[in-house]
């Protein structure tokens, strides 16, 4: 199904009724590059990082609740399985450093060894739990050297089901008299597929359960792999965003010998492409502006504007305020936990015409998006 801008723009327009505090933040200079990009839509979207994951752990309903809270257009579940087929908000269907099923004794026994994607991975996986096993854990702070604050609420969270997550974003809308989006990325899909719990089936379910299957939808479906999206662009017309990564390539291409990697798809070959099935790419940071090796920034490359040429939104991962997330350029001080001037980060990357961003820290990024001229 050949698609087009005018579903992402749609969605976008929903939102545009988002209050935002009315900060103005002076002009940083891009590095020499492309000119300025115009947006394919009205005006960049703040997408929450897995909730507000700069300021409690991560893919938590009060993660998601705090994002909202701070502006952000959209809040972002990655999902993995459980045993009986329930799709839950995780980073990884690994969860020792997301929960503490490793201080559970119950569950000792669970431990295992497996491969994903290629790689060998210990611990404790999603898809051996019962839901009802699972929601007997509870959150951790992921980064707890980097985000010790964030280990205060070690303990308080249940692990949230993807119906909760679109239950939050319709209750807390409603209360706020604006559309909260929701940005699913579906975690591993060969994998799940390959021992019997593939991703498509369930996620559309919970769409067509919640009436949000068409164009129009404030839902954005986003993978690293291709082969899933291709399916669901079959399924369901809600917008779609493939995810580009600065180095590797799509698992999907490595089971079926396609050479391929994500620089190729970042091409206007790829992107061509891409634009046959998907309405967007969401992009890692150094693909638009690369870094040098000491990690200052060059030039800014021609992507967002091969990308807007085949009518593809695009979307940057991930903004995060600490200076070792940071380029040089950015850094304030030598401490790696302290905060950086990630408003400086924003105002470059909406400067090349970004249509949104993925940040760990949604209120920086509605701040610097006040300040748009």
């Amino acid at each position: 199904m050949r698609r087009t801008l005018s579903a992402l723009g749609v969605a976008s327009a929903l939102l545009a009724a988002a209050v935002v505090p009315a900060v103005v933040v002076p002009a940083v200079a891009a590095p020499a590059g492309p000119e300025p990009a115009q947006r394919a839509t009205d005006r960049p979207l703040v997408i929450a990082h897995r909730g507000a994951s700069g300021y409690r752990p991560e893919h938590t309903l009060e993660a998601y609740r705090l994002a909202i809270r701070m502006g952000a257009d959209y809040i972002e579940p990655d999902l993995v399985p459980t045993r009986d087929g329930h799709l839950v908000a995780r980073h990884e269907n690994e969860i020792s450093g997301t929960t503490d099923v490793a201080d559970r004794p119950e569950f000792a026994g669970r431990k295992a060894t497996k491969t994903i994607d290629g790689v060998t991975v210990t611990g404790w996986f999603t898809e051996d739990f019962t839901l009802a096993e699972l929601r007997t854990l509870r959150a951790r702070e992921r980064l707890p050297l980097v985000r010790s604050t964030n280990t205060a609420f070690d303990g308080q969270f249940p692990v949230p089901t993807f119906q909760e997550v679109v239950d939050l974003a319709r209750t807390e809308g409603r209360a706020r008299g604006r559309t909260i989006g929701v940005y699913p990325e579906t975690k591993h899909p060969t994998y799940f597929a390959s021992i019997g719990l593939p991703l498509e089936e369930p996620l559309v379910a919970v769409l067509r359960r919640n009436k949000l299957t068409g164009r129009n939808a404030p839902v954005i479906i986003q993978s690293f792999e291709t082969a899933n999206l291709r399916k669901l662009d079959r399924m369901i017309d809600v917008p779609l965003a493939q995810l580009l990564d600065a180095t590797g390539r799509p698992y999907d291409f490595t089971v079926a010998g396609d050479p391929r990697t994500y620089a190729d798809l970042a091409t206007p070959a790829g992107l061509r492409w891409i634009a046959r099935y998907a309405d967007g790419v969401g992009v890692q940071k150094n693909l638009i502006v690369p870094r040098d090796a000491t990690g200052r920034l060059l030039a800014p490359t021609t992507l967002v504007r091969d990308a807007h040429r085949e009518r593809l939104v695009v979307h940057a991962w991930t903004f995060r305020a600490e200076n070792q997330f940071l380029a040089v350029d950015h850094r304030t001080g030598t401490d790696p936990n302290a905060r950086g001037d990630i408003t400086a980060e924003y105002e470059l990357f909406y400067r090349l015409g970004v249509d949104g961003v993925f940040a760990d820290h949604p209120d920086t990024a509605v701040a610097a998006r006040a300040g748009l001229t």
